[in-house]
């Protein structure tokens, strides 16, 4: 398990006067492994193969605490379902997302993020946050 990853959650956690415990080791351990924008039921299924005894509600109340502790970010791409991909030391990325088999891309573009700047700047705005969602077809369901 990452050890930095895991540091910042236990100080989160004792910060806000919680236990860490064996099984939210496990679901951190299980995110960190998950490369990929994973809903709480998949990473469910990912952690019960190494710890049975976790059940489907830690799982949601350790993604809440790792969305809380800035090591996971909460999506919602519009499929009913919230998704969640690592946050902690990753990079600042957009999204497509396909509308028919649900395929998500990364991308990340400098004139992007230049032009967010000089418009926020026009208009006396200050960027606190951000995000990009792009919905479509993926090259194989067009």
């Amino acid at each position: 398990m990452a050890s930095e990853e895991l540091q910042v959650l236990e100080e989160f956690i004792v910060q806000n006067k919680l236990k860490i415990t064996k099984q939210r080791r496990a679901v951190l351990n299980a995110f960190l492994e998950c490369e990929k924008h994973v809903s709480a039921e998949e990473l469910y299924n990912q952690v019960t193969i190494t710890d049975p005894k976790v059940g489907l509600a830690t799982v949601y109340r350790t993604l809440a605490l790792l969305t809380r502790s800035g090591l996971a970010s909460e999506m919602d791409f519009g499929d009913g379902q919230k998704r969640y991909e690592h946050r902690y030391m990753h990079g600042h990325h957009d999204h497509m997302i396909c509308t028919e088999c649900g395929k998500i891309i990364e991308f990340n573009h400098p004139l992007i993020e230049q032009l967010q700047e000089e418009i926020a700047l026009k208009n006396g705005f200050t960027i606190t946050s951000h995000k990009l969602d792009m919905f479509g077809l993926c090259s194989e369901c067009r």
